[in-house]
């Protein structure tokens, strides 16, 4: 009887355990989802997506949510993968239009990356400034091609190569 009882007793010990965890970080959470959502009251829901933007800017600079992940291809199996964030440069007021147009902007920035991953632009010191000039306007021309004169530029915020 006592063999059935322990097991039992951790299971429930361990149950409790995690459900005043989850209680505790999800008031932990939500304290500070108040005060943040407080200090930006006035802003659109892609606030964080728009915090390189100013007042007196006539640009907005609207980061992509997702990464965008490049495999790199060499005798048919994959020898590293590049990682990039982007965000686009576009007039004031039109970051919906980005929201709105992701999926195929997402589309239109990786077939640039994937011909430039298959053009060796990935390979060696990739990040110089010659490597990235093809890739830059690449990406400047697909985000004209999907949101036309509302885009002006795509920064590229990150990028790293890893490995394998």
């Amino acid at each position: 009887m006592l063999r059935l009882l322990i097991p039992v007793l951790f299971l429930f010990i361990g149950v409790g355990g995690g459900v005043g965890a989850a209680l505790f970080l999800t008031e932990e959470r939500g304290n500070t989802d108040v005060a943040a959502s407080d200090d930006h009251a006035d802003d659109d829901d892609h606030s964080e997506d728009n915090e390189y933007s100013s007042a007196d800017s006539p640009y907005e600079y609207v980061r992509l949510n997702n990464q965008f992940i490049v495999p790199i291809v060499r005798h048919g199996t994959v020898r590293s993968l590049v990682v990039m964030s982007l965000t686009v440069e576009v007039d004031a007021g039109e970051n919906e239009a980005v929201f709105d147009r992701e999926p195929r902007l997402r589309d239109a920035f990786l077939r640039v990356m994937f011909a430039h991953a298959n053009v060796g632009g990935f390979d060696d010191s990739f990040t110089s400034v010659e490597a990235m000039t093809p890739l830059r306007s690449g990406l400047r021309e697909a985000a004209h091609q999907v949101l036309g004169d509302i885009a002006h530029d795509v920064l590229i915020v990150d990028i790293v190569r890893q490995d394998a």
